[in-house]
């Protein structure tokens, strides 16, 4: 393979996993995470770039968000009319100046006053035009901007109602090059391509019956050039519209790798991946770059195309119109307006052309958001759904078989259960099938076979808001939002009061440092708690989960990325966390699960031995081997 073939198979692998989404999944990922994150680190494939397929259903959609506004819609096209009318108006008006008052027809001398008089009343009419025209470029941005404010709306609120699979297997930079750059295109066109369609054609309507009135032989001619015309805008356009859609898709994959990148920023140099990053990164770049030479190029050269067209198309008019002044005793006035609405006739033509571009680059951009507000939500709650209230915490997993791939299995024929106030611990190999059990308590994932139980009902048959309501997580990779600590801590439990919240603190140990920071609960956190150390972050996290009074807890990899001295700051904290709580803790130090009430070691998705700390090292398994080092964590 030369190095060309290479850098492209590169390119398009790049393009699969940074750019669009696919809608049917070759390979599907568990979460993302780190050790211990299941299957993670694997995106299923998908599509590159495409042209919108069903195009009039997507203009049909986009339009149906300007229902809210037919009435102004209607004044804004009101306004366009009466600026046709003027525009249109006041070109004619030459025609009577000219005959009148500036060389009359009888050969009598100009009338100065009259042409003062009716150049008067024709800026009047060219003034009107004006402000109607100001009128509806107000209304249209105001009805545009509303639009796209309830498309982002509609967006966001689709965001969070996908499952976890969805995120697990797309890009979030592809995501958020749909929220900004996929809505901008499309806030292009409402504001002012839709009106310019429209005062478009109006305006060759209006032109072509001014002209067929003034000259019917000079009009032929101008509708000879129509066809003309029309046949190099559309090559153009064809054209236009496939490098358009393929810019968006090679900016939506451009923004996935810098998104991933940046995040990743710290792993990228301590692995020294910097060369390969930008390496990575040029061939995205170029791909991007060369579409969208041939996007702009194609787009920019309906212009010029169309110009050139329209200089040809007055050429000829001027000429033949001389012709006719000398031959057939044609009126200069009427010459001058018909070479005027020659123009005109050819300028709204050439706008319809150059907003073609705008259109194809919208439609593009707006199939990718309907394409995301498409996709299936997490099913429904069943009709017998109940809410368990109080929970309990009596959890059972009944000969549970899962796999993130149906063709997959994961997990096999899993059996455990755990009682209020149990401790249940899960070790075993990365990739063994730890994570996956919680994500199939929490429900982020569906089995195939078996039953999962709280208290004895399936949790199929739980509300899921219900559900997760009452299960907290505490897992190793913390997330903290923009805002004080206060707040972030209350994310447990929104209708917390400050007093439950400092308590929920010092229930996690975390009260002592945060007492320390600037402005004690009152610090503003920002990138991420980017201010505070790993452990203290953590420390937070268990904070959040003691608010939220959960009496069900999963404890995954929490104090794996800690030093020993915070571990045992957070271990203090996790303990208080635990008490009365059905609690599942998955770790690889096996040190913080021994005085757990049951120890399930899992290789292979499948659960190998169970038992408490002594009867499993009584037992010289792989328990035994993996606490005494004779064999280590993979």
């Amino acid at each position: 393979m030369d190095e060309n073939q290479s850098s492209r198979k590169r390119l398009e692998d790049l393009k699969r996993r940074y750019g669009h989404h696919a809608a049917v999944p070759l390979m599907m990922p568990g979460p993302g995470r780190g050790p211990g994150g299941g299957p993670g680190g694997r995106r299923m494939p998908v599509l590159d770039g495409h042209r919108p397929k069903q195009t009039g259903k997507t203009i049909r959609r986009l339009l149906s968000y300007l229902n809210q506004d037919r009435g102004l819609m209607g004044a804004a096209f009101v306004c366009v009319i009466l600026n046709t009318i003027g525009t249109l108006a006041g070109s004619y008006m030459l025609r009577p100046i000219i005959n009148t008052y500036i060389a009359p027809l009888d050969g009598s001398r100009g009338d100065a006053a009259g042409l003062a008089r009716a150049l008067f009343v024709m800026a009047a009419v060219y003034m009107m035009g004006v402000g109607a025209n100001y009128a509806q470029a107000r209304i249209m941005l105001t009805v545009a901007q509303r639009a796209l404010k309830k498309i982002r709306n509609d967006l966001f609120a689709k965001l969070q109602t996908l499952p976890v699979r969805y995120y697990d297997t797309n890009s979030n930079g592809d995501l958020m090059s749909r929220f900004t750059n996929d809505v901008d295109t499309i806030g292009m066109m409402l504001s002012s391509t839709l009106v310019q369609l429209f005062s478009g054609a109006l305006s060759i309507v209006g032109t072509l019956i001014l002209m067929v009135y003034t000259n019917i032989w000079l009009t032929l001619v101008t509708l000879f050039m129509i066809p003309v015309m029309m046949r190099a805008g559309g090559a153009v356009a064809h054209r236009s519209q496939r490098y358009f859609s393929a810019q968006q898709a090679s900016l939506g994959a451009v923004n996935g790798y810098i998104e991933e990148t940046v995040t990743g920023q710290k792993v990228v140099k301590v692995f020294c991946h910097e060369e390969e990053a930008k390496e990575e990164f040029a061939l995205l770049n170029k791909d991007l770059r060369d579409n969208q030479i041939r996007a702009q190029f194609f787009g920019g050269m309906m212009g010029p195309v169309m110009g050139n067209l329209s200089q040809v198309n007055y050429s000829l008019t001027a000429c033949i119109g001389g012709l006719l002044c000398v031959f057939r005793s044609f009126d200069v006035g009427g010459l001058t307006v018909f070479l005027n609405f020659s123009r005109q006739f050819s300028r709204p033509i050439n706008e319809i052309s150059m907003q073609v571009s705008n259109v194809f680059s919208a439609l593009a951009g707006a199939e990718r958001v309907f394409t995301v507000m498409d996709q299936d939500p997490e099913p429904a709650d069943d009709p017998d759904a109940v809410t368990l209230d109080p929970m309990k915490g009596h959890v059972v997993l009944d000969h549970v078989t899962f796999g993130y791939d149906p063709d997959k299995v994961i997990l096999k024929d899993i059996s455990l259960y755990a009682r209020p106030g149990q401790k249940i611990a899960f070790v075993g190999s990365t990739g063994a099938g730890k994570t996956t059990i919680t994500n199939l308590i929490n429900r982020f994932y569906d089995i195939q076979s078996g039953s999962i139980t709280i208290d004895g009902v399936d949790i199929r048959h739980i509300r899921r808001d219900n559900l997760r309501r009452n299960i907290a997580m505490v897992l190793q990779d913390t997330h903290l939002f923009t805002g004080t600590v206060m707040e972030n801590i209350r994310y447990g439990r929104l209708d917390a009061t400050d007093e439950e919240v400092i308590q929920a603190a010092k229930t996690a140990s975390a009260h002592s440092f945060i007492t320390r920071l600037p402005h004690g609960y009152d610090t503003l956190l920002e990138g991420d708690g980017a201010n505070l150390s790993q452990g203290q972050r953590q420390l937070l996290n268990i904070a959040r989960a003691a608010l939220s009074r959960a009496p069900v807890l999963i404890l995954d990899e929490a104090t794996s990325s800690v030093d020993t001295r915070t571990e045992k700051h957070i271990e203090r904290g996790m303990d208080r966390l635990m008490a009365d709580r059905t609690t599942f803790v998955i770790a690889h130090r096996l040190s913080t699960v021994r005085n757990a009430n049951a120890i399930m070691v899992l290789e292979n998705g499948c659960i190998i031995e169970r038992g408490d700390h002594e009867e499993l090292l009584a037992m010289k398994g792989r328990y035994y081997e993996l606490y005494t080092g004779i064999s280590e964590l993979d």
